[in-house]
């Protein structure tokens, strides 16, 4: 079994890559650091489990989950993450993921969350488990369903802290196109960009409430420098 470990940080990544290499000997071990290199470790080998932390540099990994997917829906995900709020665990599940444990979790439960996803079989954490079962969630309104694929894309990249001329490149787009879309985008929203962080960590797209609104800020300054 070829298993793909996905964290932002080299430490982790090493950690985890060791543990299972001691405790399944018979899988090879893959990791990557951001979703280009998963993309291209996915694209030539034939990964069966992909093993994803929430909060990327940069990347929302439930975002990207959701492009992977679709990309290889034979793929089955375990989220693992220092995040434990129920919301986020609810959006990891309705993007397709397949599992969800927490970082702090011992290495038995990822071991066992791995055996258990590759037999098709869904694995959450108990704690998160009980967790998600106590605590009503709020799904009467999904920013997803207020924006356009390309206004959400916009939205998740300011949410994330990216400049608007990052935006413009990674998404191909002109930056006075990124400028209009986030016109559009606060008025569907009655929000500001400075907002947007917190918007995106309440709705489980991504994990950090604590994200610094100071980029978001410095893009609405180039934003207005520009026009």
């Amino acid at each position: 079994m070829n298993i793909l470990i996905v964290d932002d940080h080299a430490v982790v990544r090493e950690g985890y890559k060791a543990l299972l290499n001691a405790m399944m000997p018979d899988c090879r071990i893959f990791d990557a650091e951001n979703g280009a290199q998963t993309h291209r470790l996915l694209a030539h080998s034939d990964i069966e489990i992909l093993i994803l932390d929430i909060n990327l540099s940069n990347e929302s990994g439930l975002v990207l989950a959701k492009i992977f997917l679709k990309r290889h829906p034979e793929l089955k995900i375990i989220f693992f993450s220092m995040f434990e709020d129920s919301v986020i665990l609810h959006r990891a599940m309705q993007m397709g993921a397949m599992g969800y444990i927490s970082k702090s979790s011992s290495p038995e439960i990822l071991i066992s969350a791995i055996k258990v996803v590759a037999k098709g079989q869904k694995y959450i954490e108990r704690g998160l488990a009980v967790n998600l079962a106590n605590q009503l969630l709020d799904t009467s309104v999904d920013i997803a369903d207020k924006l356009t694929k390309r206004e959400f894309e916009i939205f998740i990249a300011i949410a994330m802290n990216k400049s608007r001329f990052d935006i413009a490149n990674e998404l191909g787009l002109s930056a006075k196109t990124v400028s209009n879309g986030l016109t559009v985008i606060k008025r569907k929203l009655n929000a500001v960009p400075s907002q947007f962080s917190a918007i995106a960590a309440k709705h489980g797209y991504i994990g950090d409430t604590e994200l610094s609104a100071s980029a978001s800020v410095s893009f609405v300054k180039n934003s207005e420098k520009s026009s």
